[in-house]
């Protein structure tokens, strides 16, 4: 086969690969105004009392049943204010031929590729102390605690989190930007951990999970992408800050968590 063959077969694979990322599924989500309006109100509730139990969780020390009692209790919280807001959908995407399908392996493989740029650029982190001092106080939970707890809890909260923010906080920004809209409020509750990695990345996230809940009219995809994601980050990111890690282990460190 010629190099020029190769070429255009290659670019209609890689074209039929990208195409279900970018074309958007016919849907009709409709509700009343009376229901939409009970959306905002019950995702702004939820939202504030979200955001705050997240500042707390973050704020115990790791490896302690407080820890886990409270990350534990906001995916609960986000899990029920979304159910509670209103009805959610999982979502379709365009498969071969034009058929409807149940979105998988490809935010399977969004998963994948979005942990692979945060791997990069966590190469890049630990070289500036801010970051570095950051991204160790979030890994040290992971590091210094059990590791089915801290894996369920992850995982948890990353479903946790795209029924809420993807799911009925999308669905209450209503028609105008919300992708921008969901992506802000996401950024802002993410501000209550006090962290500027956990901000920064809830950023390229959130906007990454709100295109695929705009594409695909449902929460399905951004669930998998998330938890792929996060899985994978749980797994390769803590040997990557084994110095920042040891220090927090250190007596010094301890210590400053038990005066918090």
């Amino acid at each position: 086969m010629s190099r020029g063959r190769v070429s255009r077969a290659l670019r209609a694979r890689a074209h039929r690969a990208v195409l279900p990322l970018l074309r958007r599924v016919p849907r009709d989500h409709w509700e009343s105004d009376e229901a939409f309006r009970r959306r905002r109100r019950v995702t702004g509730a939820v939202a504030v009392a979200g955001a705050s139990l997240l500042g707390v969780s973050l704020s115990t020390p790791p490896g302690s049943p407080r820890f886990y009692g409270l990350t534990l209790g906001v995916a609960g919280t986000w899990v029920v204010g979304g159910l509670a807001s209103g009805p959610l959908h999982l979502g379709r995407m365009f498969g071969p031929g034009d058929l409807l399908k149940r979105p998988v392996l490809t935010p399977i493989a969004s998963g994948v590729g979005a942990f692979g740029i945060f791997y990069g650029a966590a190469l890049v982190a630990r070289r500036i102390p801010v970051l570095a001092r950051a991204i160790g106080s979030v890994l040290r939970y992971a590091d210094q605690g059990s590791a089915p707890l801290v894996a369920a809890t992850t995982l948890a909260n990353g479903v946790a989190e795209e029924v809420f923010f993807r799911g009925a906080l999308y669905a209450a920004a209503g028609t105008r930007r919300p992708v921008l809209v969901s992506t802000a409020v996401y950024g802002l509750a993410t501000t209550a951990t006090r962290n500027p990695a956990l901000v920064l990345a809830s950023v390229p996230m959130g906007l990454i999970f709100a295109q695929q809940r705009r594409i695909t009219g449902g929460i399905q995809a951004p669930v998998l992408t998330h938890v792929v994601w996060s899985a994978l980050m749980l797994r390769y990111l803590p040997p990557l800050f084994a110095d920042r890690l040891a220090e927090e282990r250190s007596p010094s460190a301890r210590e400053d968590d038990g005066n918090r």
